[in-house]
């Protein structure tokens, strides 16, 4: 056997040694938190990373960098993580590097809180087995994350989210810190880049084909339109004839949570809205039908619902009173 024959087994031996122990771990982490076991849905972006030659094309692409042997690379994606109620989208090991790849479309401020929850049960399901208490120093990968975004909210290049964002305090010199690279590949953005990698240039294409479609027709129908014209032009067309109704019914889930969590948002700034008038009126004495008015003119809402959301923020205005 060659040298480079034992050093492609060594590394499959330690990529099965390394799962299975993050399999366990992640189980006995389930058991002593008591969490429960959640389904998560899958991303076309994570379908096309999970591929570990694609995962190392983008790798190089972002890097600069021109690895050429995926057995390099041990895949890390840790579908027991969903005991603990988190999911990244494509985590991998590179030689001393622990690569944390997630794929968002909607902006979201905690992802390096999230980020730190989730890399931190990675290492303690990375050294399961070994003497943390030990004298000898426990060696980890570096990590290194990575946010891909291509939502339709207006959004910068490229930038850094921290997780000193959040602190309520911030010293000088901080002893915990988490980077977040955050990159736009949206069209216009970052091209030389994304150019780099062929299927990241072409899922940007396909992403860009449904929503063109999802301005003129159903967005189910618009995404098996972008489906028949990316493999007529030999986008992503081996990918997606071989997965073309998971494909469509994970771009679907992804189109109604992203629905969901607008009109969340949407909701929860109306709320947000509502209790305002309704602490100020009653501070000022003012009458519950002027109230009830002032609620429907600013949410453009009818009088009969501008009443129900008076009686829900007047409840919750009491109940918050109470609890204090």
């Amino acid at each position: 056997m060659t040298k480079s024959m034992k050093a492609v087994r060594d590394r499959k031996t330690d990529n099965r040694r390394i799962s299975q122990n993050m399999e366990k771990a992640f189980k006995k982490m389930a058991q002593v938190f008591g969490y429960p076991n959640r389904e998560y849905k899958d991303r076309v972006f994570r379908m096309l990373l999970k591929d570990p030659k694609v995962a190392l094309e983008v790798y190089n692409a972002m890097n600069g960098t021109s690895y050429d042997n995926p057995d390099e690379l041990i895949i890390t994606t840790l579908e027991n993580a969903v005991y603990l109620g988190m999911k990244n989208d494509v985590p991998f090991i590179l030689g001393t590097q622990l690569v944390l790849y997630e794929h968002q479309s909607t902006p979201n401020p905690n992802m390096p809180l999230r980020n730190l929850a989730y890399v931190a049960c990675v290492y303690m399901a990375y050294v399961f087995g070994d003497n943390l208490y030990g004298r000898k120093l426990i060696k980890i990968p570096e990590p290194r994350f990575v946010v891909f975004y291509n939502g339709t909210d207006k959004m910068p290049e490229q930038s850094v989210l921290r997780l000193s964002d959040a602190y309520e305090s911030k010293s000088e010199e901080l002893d915990l810190e988490l980077r977040i690279r955050f990159i736009n590949i949206n069209p216009g953005y970052n091209e030389e880049m994304i150019e780099k990698s062929p299927t990241l240039y072409q899922y940007v294409k396909f992403v860009d084909a449904v929503r063109e479609y999802q301005q003129q027709i159903p967005f189910p129908e618009a995404v098996e339109k972008a489906i028949d014209e990316c493999i007529k032009k030999g986008i992503l067309a081996e990918f997606l004839r071989k997965n073309r109704a998971e494909v469509l019914r994970v771009s679907i889930f992804e189109y109604d949570e992203e629905k969901h969590m607008r009109m969340e948002r949407e909701e929860s700034r109306e709320n947000g809205i509502a209790i305002g008038i309704v602490k100020t009126a009653q501070k000022y004495h003012a009458e519950k039908e002027q109230i009830i008015n002032q609620i429907s003119d600013e949410l453009n809402v009818s009088h009969q619902e501008a009443e129900t959301i008076y009686s829900e923020v007047e409840e919750y205005i009491k109940t918050s009173q109470e609890e204090k």
